[in-house]
């Protein structure tokens, strides 16, 4: 079975505002965002996924594990919130619990 590698990635919105003034369509693509990472989350791929509150600016965070970097490629590729927003993607080095 083939190592899993982790990776820390912030979902960087459009404004500095996004979080309190998302218009209409934004906040439909952001649902549909979250709904897309749901199975992930479930299934254990995503370890941790949410907005963090920074009073500078809010913006998104997940840590993903993978057996390969095409894995996560694909997996940010068919985000629906891939696009609106953008994403920083670095691989870390993480302590997991042990199944």
């Amino acid at each position: 079975m083939a190592e899993i590698k982790h990776f820390f990635l912030k979902l960087n919105p459009p404004r500095v505002s996004f979080t309190i003034d998302m218009t209409t369509e934004e906040l439909g693509i952001m649902h549909q965002h979250v709904l897309y990472w749901k199975p992930y989350v479930d299934n254990g791929t995503v370890i941790v996924l949410g907005p963090v509150a920074d009073p500078k600016g809010g913006y998104g965070v997940a840590v993903i594990g993978v057996r390969d970097k095409s894995e996560l490629d694909q997996l940010v590729t068919n985000d629906p919130a891939n696009g609106l927003c953008s994403y920083e993607i670095h691989p870390m080095k993480a302590v997991t619990r042990q199944a």
